[in-house]
């Protein structure tokens, strides 16, 4: 069975037992983690789209936290002698998805 999920602004297809990084979550390493905002649940009955997965949970383990690999950005006008250099490294959440609950009206 699968999902698919929005947090922090993207969607992800999600399924029991992988694991996945996600925008920066505000909950502890080790501590559980429902997300209620799912759009899609797969499986081996067919898709279930809008008000077929109303109350659908998908439960996750928060594995820890840490900092993506830094993107350089490099803004350059040419004949002008500009040229700026920054540098970013985004915040994530890792998690592993331990249940896909799908209670369908």
């Amino acid at each position: 069975m699968y999902a698919v999920l929005v947090t922090g602004g993207k969607q992800y297809r999600v399924m029991e037992g992988e694991k996945l990084r996600v925008e920066l979550l505000d909950v502890e390493a080790g501590s559980e983690v429902t997300f209620d905002n799912v759009l899609m649940l797969g499986g081996s009955d067919g898709v279930k789209v809008g008000n077929d997965v109303n109350g659908a949970t998908v439960r996750a383990t928060v594995v820890g936290h840490g900092r993506a690999d830094k993107v350089k950005i490099v803004k350059f006008r040419r004949r002008k002698h500009h040229r700026k250099q920054m540098g970013h490294r985004q915040h994530y959440t890792e998690i592993q998805i331990t249940g896909i609950a799908g209670d369908s009206k």
